[in-house]
């Protein structure tokens, strides 16, 4: 690590610590006067800072160490004020965070002083090119110890997140076994109870109303055709043909025909994702674009699948309205529900007036395909 740069951080740590002793006794004010709201305010601004502080140093510290200090902090939800704070109070960082503004200011005084001393003095420049690298590794452990989760902490939350996406899948399971039996017993059950019906009339009246028993056999022949077409939709409704027929692009593709606006889909896969994963996608670019045909008032949408960096990309966008929210329906949260057992995500930007853009992310790696080069597929709207 060059000692110079390592110097250059020893400044701006220098500096920053000032500021973090003025932002120390704003928490303190903001605090007392949170008892006549107008602490609020300041509080929400003391957050903002020293996160982007914290940023800052987990960057100086990631540098120094030379490996990634990510950004712990929670994602904050759509909403108000108050949907927002209690993410932020509910976050453990928050809490890290404040248990570091308290000491680094005298850490970060300390050894940037130290450093800065060192390279001052002539007698002392020596001490200054050995002492610098170590004296800054132990600032940046310093911080990293604080603003970030150790693997103990990471694994703990892991293990958190899979019980959580566990509980989640299993009662989708049972939803889906469900929906699958009421449509059992409402649809293709219930044709083939009928159709025995009219096969045991047709019988009983073969020998004395021909015509009539004829009739029925034809009536028991449309029930049979709308039997099939009821358990070929169950089986739609588990694993698309068309999935496995056509993989996950061609998939896309056709549904994006049966629209009504005109979509454009865009495919880059070297391969195919797992039959699971691949599953997961349809549906939930599934349901994006059925959200679009009922409530986007789009004239355009489009998608593009891609894989990059070991994670499977799906963006679904449309030219709508806007204003849209995962929180608000079933379906959306039944997509989130089944990319969590992938340890999948789905984000949703949607501002009013549009557009709006849903991008599904799943970890995966492909399995070679030579039909996947990527490719640019316009549809149009029926006439």
């Amino acid at each position: 690590m060059d000692r110079l740069r390592l110097t250059g951080y020893a400044v701006a740590q220098f500096v920053l610590a000032i500021v973090l002793i003025v932002l120390l006794v704003l928490w303190v004010v903001g605090g007392v006067l949170v008892i006549v709201w107008v602490g609020l305010g300041i509080l929400a601004g003391c957050l903002v800072a020293t996160r982007w502080i914290a940023n800052l140093h987990r960057e100086m510290a990631a540098r120094t160490l030379g490996e990634p200090i990510p950004v712990p902090y929670r994602p904050l939800p759509p909403g108000g004020f108050f949907q927002k704070a209690h993410v932020v109070v509910a976050d453990p960082m928050t809490w890290r965070d404040l248990a570091w503004l308290i000491v680094a200011p005298v850490v970060g005084i300390v050894v940037s002083l130290t450093v800065i001393v060192l390279l001052l003095g002539i007698v002392t420049g020596f001490i200054w090119w050995f002492a610098t690298p170590p004296l800054m590794r132990a600032r940046a452990m310093f911080d990293r110890y604080f603003l970030a989760y150790s693997r103990t902490e990471r694994l703990e939350q892991r293990v958190h997140d899979l019980t959580e996406s566990r509980a989640d899948v299993v009662d989708h399971s049972a939803a889906e076994l469900r929906r699958l039996e009421r449509d059992l017993h409402d649809g293709a059950q219930a044709r083939l109870v009928a159709l025995s019906m009219n096969l045991g009339m047709a019988d009983a009246a073969f020998d004395e109303d021909p015509e009539g028993a004829r009739r029925l056999v034809q009536d028991a022949r449309a029930t049979t055709a709308a039997a099939i077409g009821d358990l070929r939709s169950v089986v739609r409704g588990i694993h698309p043909p068309v999935l496995a027929d056509r993989g996950l692009g061609g998939a896309v593709q056709a549904i994006a025909l049966d629209m009504a606006v005109p979509v454009d889909v865009d495919v880059r896969l070297p391969g195919r994702p797992p039959a699971p994963v691949e599953s997961a996608a349809y549906f939930g670019i599934a349901e994006c674009l059925a959200n679009i045909g009922k409530h986007a008032e789009a004239q355009h949408a489009w998608i593009t699948l891609t894989h990059e960096d070991g994670r499977l990309r799906a963006v679904v966008g449309d030219d709508g309205r806007g204003g849209a929210d995962a929180d608000a329906g079933t379906g959306m949260l039944g997509v989130m529900r089944r990319l969590a057992a992938f340890d999948g995500t789905m984000s949703v930007s949607s501002p009013a007036g549009g557009p709006t853009l849903v991008t599904l992310e799943v970890p995966c790696s492909l399995e070679s395909s030579s039909s996947s080069s990527p490719r640019t597929t316009p549809s149009s709207a029926p006439d």
